[in-house]
């Protein structure tokens, strides 16, 4: 399993659910994130930016994987998510080019730090 370095970014994060026919919210904040697909459209921006009229579920803290990682590593993510699985902390993942980000429960951030560093892992808080 991969020992890796994680940070706990200081964002309060909200997942959005944006229609189809919305226009997209433009981009702000530290963390915004879109993905468009034929079935849906998902935002992930700090719980501040949220528009009005979008349905939006908040009380998300983030995890960010210290990369960048080659594209051919593999079990980057799984070292991450299975420990969390085994402790039953739900999460909501995303990557971009160079690394991988975690999202939990706010609720649950204490016990996914204590999760992760015992399954080896260093995680930095701010």
């Amino acid at each position: 399993m991969a020992h890796l370095t994680l940070s706990v970014l200081p964002l309060k994060l909200a997942v959005c659910r944006v229609r189809p026919d919305t226009p997209v919210p433009a981009a702000g904040g530290d963390f915004w994130s879109l993905t468009h697909t034929p079935d849906e459209v998902s935002l992930v921006c700090e719980e501040y930016l949220v528009p009005d009229g979008i349905t939006a579920e908040g009380g998300w803290a983030v995890f960010k994987l210290h990369g960048p990682f080659p594209f051919d590593l593999t079990g980057i993510l799984t070292s991450v998510l299975e420990p969390l699985r085994d402790a039953e902390i739900g999460i909501f993942a995303l990557s971009t080019f160079d690394t991988d980000y975690v999202l939990v429960n706010r609720a649950h951030l204490s016990e996914a730090v204590n999760v992760l560093r015992a399954a080896g892992h260093t995680v930095l808080e701010a």
